[in-house]
């Protein structure tokens, strides 16, 4: 039984937010309305060399179901897709 993985590569992510986007327009949500993954901001932070942080982290909501129709027919889910700098990774687990 193959098993599937999300991953995600913190150190990369700009906050772009294309994730948000493109998850609102494949399930067809308005905007306002919640969807399958947030990004949280996490800064800006100063820090003791004197140069700011900031952080970004998207999270699966309970909307979520990974794209299962794209997923089920061998795309990946929409986020990953249209993820600008290829942060978002979805594959088999032992990969």
């Amino acid at each position: 039984m193959t098993r599937y993985a999300f991953h995600f590569d913190g150190t990369r992510c700009t906050g772009c937010k294309t994730c948000e986007m493109a998850c609102k327009v494949e399930h067809g949500w308005q905007a306002g309305e919640a969807n399958g993954i947030q990004l949280f901001e996490d800064g800006p932070r100063l820090m003791p060399n004197g140069k700011y942080e900031y952080n970004y982290l998207p999270v699966m909501t309970s909307l979520c179901d990974l794209c299962a129709d794209r997923v089920a027919k061998g795309h990946e889910p929409t986020c990953v897709k249209h993820c600008q700098a290829q942060v978002l990774k979805y594959g088999d687990l032992e990969d």
